[in-house]
């Protein structure tokens, strides 16, 4: 999950500066491996440049399984969440381009009835799915903070493998926009999506 994401993040920022202070008092420091950090605060949503990460070498102990080592294996990946300056960029903070969403989440993909909207939003970036009638009136969240994932080459013309396709009242000629959700706010996306005008709005 995205949380113990940050949790790792955050105690292997702090195994950083620990370790740095240890390497200059001790003249034979424990053995370290490389690891990508950022090299400045970025935001969830945006894409990793070449110039956003740098490489440091943290203690082999501290260091967690399958962390980049390399700059090359992040750049042009999303991030699914806001990092500070040093924070690594560990395992979950990174969207996959694989169109698989966080454990214990499944794939919906939802035509947003705004298609210039839907074109703004970018892998990484939470929103909140209302559903409201064409003939206006108050709207329902039907899903919230959902994470938007890369969007697949073609359009999805079935469910299948996690994925759950969602036709809702946009064009069907718009690609939909892929979304991270629970299974039950998959339910309730599918249910709105038969008789409401769906609209997203990016949170925190």
């Amino acid at each position: 999950m995205l949380w113990r994401a940050r949790f790792v993040a955050a105690a292997l920022l702090v195994a950083v500066a620990v370790h740095g202070v240890l390497t200059t008092l001790d003249p034979d420091p424990a053995p370290t491996v490389p690891v990508v950090v950022a090299a400045h605060a970025l935001t969830a949503g945006s894409r990793v440049g070449s110039a956003d990460v740098t490489v440091r070498h943290v203690p082999v102990t501290v260091a967690p399984d399958e962390a980049p080592t390399t700059t090359a294996d992040v750049v042009d990946r999303a991030l699914a969440v806001d990092l500070t300056s040093g924070s690594p960029l560990v395992p979950g903070v990174l969207v996959d381009d694989d169109g698989r969403g966080p454990p214990g989440t499944v794939v919906a993909a939802v035509r947003l009835a705004d298609e210039a909207a839907a074109a703004m939003l970018s892998p990484g970036l939470r929103v909140d799915v209302i559903a409201a009638t064409a003939e206006g009136g108050d709207g329902t969240r039907v899903a919230a903070g959902a994470l938007v994932l890369p969007a697949p080459p073609s359009p999805p013309d079935a469910a299948g493998g996690g994925l759950v396709g969602l036709g809702g009242s946009g064009s069907e000629t718009a690609p939909p926009v892929l979304l991270a959700v629970t299974p039950d706010e998959a339910l309730a996306l599918a249910g709105a999506s038969a008789s409401s005008v769906l609209s997203a709005v990016v949170v925190p």
